[in-house]
């Protein structure tokens, strides 16, 4: 006590202290700083979380997606082309289920069609006609008649014989139906068969020619 006042209690002025406002930090307290270091490892991150960061991604794309597209109603924005090519058809993407110009061909109809566009068709045909003869009409056609020349779907034979001849004449039909099935249609339409030249009266490199059958027999 000094100058006939008491002396203040310490315990009371810890207690006024307190009541000021000296804050003492809790650990519970949500605002106070917390010490990483101090709150222990970090919990690791179940399937469950996984799985659903990923869907919420793919989600996230496919909203973009439809949005690039059509505004998500499921309809393609039309593509605006330049004018060079207004007038021509617009072609699919893919074949689909029929026969399409796209689809893969085979070597022999390519070969076909390239043939026919360059024009060699008939040059092809006829170098058929004078390379598969014999299988295309037999062999023993084949031994007694040759073929000369094809034109316009006229195939001219000449045959070893007069008799031949005859019998091919006869067979012509069924010959033409022969090239048909080997060839195609349309490669042979007719045929003209001759029998072997007939004999000539020119003999040695000094003859001298007649003015006409007169002179030959009188």
């Amino acid at each position: 006590m000094s100058g006939g006042r008491p002396d203040p209690d310490p315990g009371h002025e810890q207690g006024r202290s307190r009541e000021q406002g000296v804050h003492t930090p809790d650990r519970d307290d949500p605002g106070r700083p917390t010490d990483p270091s101090a709150s222990g490892p970090e919990t690791p991150r179940r399937g469950a979380d996984l799985a659903r960061d990923a869907l919420a991604a793919a989600r996230a794309a496919a909203a973009e997606r439809r949005a690039a597209t059509g505004g998500g109603n499921g309809i393609r924005k039309p593509v605006r082309r330049s004018g060079a090519g207004l007038g021509r058809p617009r072609r699919r993407g893919w074949s689909g289920a029929g026969a399409d110009d796209r689809d893969p061909q085979t070597l022999g109809r390519l070969a076909s069609r390239l043939s026919g566009d360059r024009g060699w068709a008939p040059r092809l045909s006829s170098g058929a006609v004078f390379g598969r003869w014999a299988e295309l009409v037999g062999d023993e056609v084949a031994e007694h008649a040759r073929p000369e020349s094809l034109r316009d779907g006229v195939l001219t034979v000449q045959a070893d014989s007069t008799a031949w001849a005859t019998q091919l004449r006869l067979l012509q039909r069924q010959l033409i139906g022969r090239l048909a099935a080997g060839l195609g249609d349309g490669v042979v339409t007719s045929m003209r068969i001759h029998g072997p030249a007939a004999p000539s009266w020119r003999r040695g490199p000094r003859h001298v020619s007649g003015r006409g059958p007169r002179d030959t027999y009188g």
